[in-house]
């Protein structure tokens, strides 16, 4: 009798271990007919080992012929039926468990691909400042291969190249005599020489048509070909020095296409992202406002994988929400900072005073869009800033992988940095205010953000000779500051402004408080500067006694100061 490897004769059959059956079906969920968790039939822990479900010979012959249609027909089958019922739930559970698998690597992929739009849109920006989009004409030699070319005939045959070798038996000494008896070598001369006077023929044919009208013609259009490329170049380059020109002129057009090709350029590293950005620049305070479209929310997985229930149902496992709207303005972070960074990089003349940038959720059915971020930043600002995460911004922090906590990561921290206004949760379309509105050219007070209506106001009264400004107090309505003024200009002595913007009057009250800080600062004069009007009360108490050293301007005289030092208009608004 031979044996397998575990020592048991070959054909033996092996019964399952005590309770393994049990297990299983305990595992895959699985009653009996008695409600229990054994199987029809007798239990592996009941049978010895090497029984069979069929009935044993010991029976006798009637009980193993009952076997087709009697009681114990009944008992021997019920044992398959049972097997046949664990194996088809074994494999019902196994295409679930597999199901669930894929779902989860499905999801997983959608992980991995949000990974890499984070690490792409941190890339650094190539500047597109003009300098960069100069072209450069190199000429192309005429082709010496071309059609009847200088170099086609090639160099003339020589003699030397087609001579046949000497023959191997003659001495070095042996006069020229004997070899001309050898009449192998004389049959290789003859034929060398025919050779060679043929290809000589040939080449003299190709020098002199080397000279005919196709020749010149060919030249001729390769020429005209060179000249046209040379043209071409000088004429881009001049063009792109007028747009140069008119850009160190701040003119408009010039100035929002250069910014608008220098972001559609920092698109390049995610191309399958649209994430267009709009730009539109205002003279008057030497703003650039950016309109920034924002990718769907439904990018970021909004599901962590599946899960198999006991009872062999698939379950999705949901992300917190916290976590899913963190990862969003992560994107939205590296996104934002991108677009400032390509503003700031193509400035290389320095036109704009500051940069505002508006993020936009546009939803596709055509309700109203959402602006879910949004930064005011002056030039110093973005200076002073670092805009994108450095080469490996995906550090992980106690094992969460690319995933960082909204406090963490270094995209949303410079972002803030610069004071702007993020959405606490992109997925209940809690908007932000935006600190400005990319509408017309010439704007009015209340279009402009924070920071451009403190740059106007600084631009107009510098021009009418106060210097040495000391901003104390900015806010989205308006700002105090003390600055100075040259003996002999039109504002001499050390003044206290107070500027601000609305269309409600500015009363008595003010004029009295604006009255005291001029006092708390030494200072001889005070100026209250508001875009709206003044009360009858107002007016009467700054031109009473003791407050004549307080001059008001109104929303009138704001526009005409506009006028009269920047020569551009400021719309009038509410």
């Amino acid at each position: 009798m031979q044996y397998s490897a575990d020592g048991q004769p070959e054909g033996t059959v092996m019964a399952p271990q005590p309770g393994f059956l049990a297990s299983v079906f305990r595992d895959l969920g699985v009653t009996g007919p008695d409600g229990s968790s054994e199987p029809d039939g007798p239990s592996g822990s009941d049978r010895p080992p090497g029984s069979s479900d069929q009935a044993s010979p010991a029976a006798g012959g009637p009980a193993g012929q009952e076997g087709e249609g009697g009681q114990g027909g009944d008992g021997a089958q019920g044992s398959p039926s049972g097997e046949d019922g664990a194996d088809e739930a074994v494999a019902a559970h196994a295409r679930a468990a597999a199901l669930t698998h894929h779902r989860t690597v499905t999801v997983r992929a959608e992980h991995d691909r949000l990974a890499d739009l984070l690490r792409r849109a941190a890339l650094p920006v190539s500047a597109m400042d003009f300098e960069s989009q100069l072209r450069h004409y190199e000429p192309r030699p005429y082709p010496a291969g071309g059609p009847g070319g200088g170099d086609a005939a090639g160099a003339e045959p020589r003699w030397a190249d087609y001579a046949p070798a000497e023959p191997a038996g003659a001495a070095p000494d042996e006069p020229p005599t004997r070899r001309l008896l050898n009449s192998g070598f004389q049959r290789e001369l003859a034929q060398a020489r025919l050779t060679h006077q043929r290809a000589l023929r040939e080449w003299r044919t190709r020098q002199a048509e080397a000279g005919r009208p196709a020749e010149d013609e060919s030249r001729r259009v390769h020429e005209e070909a060179e000249q046209a490329r040379a043209r071409a170049v000088r004429e881009y380059n001049e063009t792109l020095e007028e747009c140069r020109r008119a850009y160190r002129l701040a003119e408009p057009a010039a100035v929002e296409s250069l910014l608008e090709r220098a972001l559609a350029a920092a698109e390049t590293a995610t191309q399958d992202l649209p994430a267009p950005c709009r730009a539109v620049f205002r003279p008057l305070t030497r703003t650039a406002v950016l309109d920034l479209d924002l990718p769907a929310t439904e990018l970021v997985p909004s599901l962590a994988g599946y899960r198999l229930a006991p009872d062999g149902e698939i379950l999705p496992v949901p992300r917190p929400p916290a976590d899913r709207a963190t990862d969003y303005l992560r994107l939205v972070a590296r996104l934002a900072l991108r677009a400032l960074q390509a503003a700031d990089a193509v400035d290389t003349d320095e036109i704009l005073a500051g940069v505002v940038l508006n993020g936009w959720l546009r939803e596709p059915d055509g309700a109203e869009p959402l602006c879910l971020v949004s930064v005011d930043a002056d030039r110093d600002a973005l200076a002073r800033t670092r805009l994108l995460p450095a080469a490996a911004p995906y550090e992980e922090h106690d094992g969460e992988g690319v995933y960082a906590d909204a406090e963490q990561d270094e995209a949303l921290v410079r972002l803030r940095q610069l004071g702007a206004a993020v959405t606490p949760d992109p997925y209940a379309r809690a908007g932000v205010e935006p600190a400005a509105l990319a509408g017309a050219t010439v704007p009015s007070a209340p279009d402009l953000s924070a920071n451009e209506f403190a740059q106007l106001v600084r631009e107009l009264l510098t021009r009418g000779g106060l210097e040495q400004w000391s901003v104390r107090l900015r806010g989205p309505a308006g700002l105090v500051a003390t600055a100075e003024g040259a003996a002999g200009s039109a504002l001499p002595g050390r003044w206290v402004v107070w500027a601000s913007r609305g269309a409600g009057p500015v009363g008595e009250e003010e004029i009295r408080t604006l009255a005291e800080a001029v006092r708390e600062e030494s200072a001889e004069r005070g100026l209250r500067l508001t875009t709206g009007r003044f009360t009858d009360e107002a007016l009467d108490l700054s031109g009473g006694d003791g407050h004549q050293h307080i001059h008001l301007v109104d929303g009138d005289g704001v526009r005409e100061l506009a006028r009269t030092h920047l020569g551009l208009p400021l719309a009038s608004g509410h």
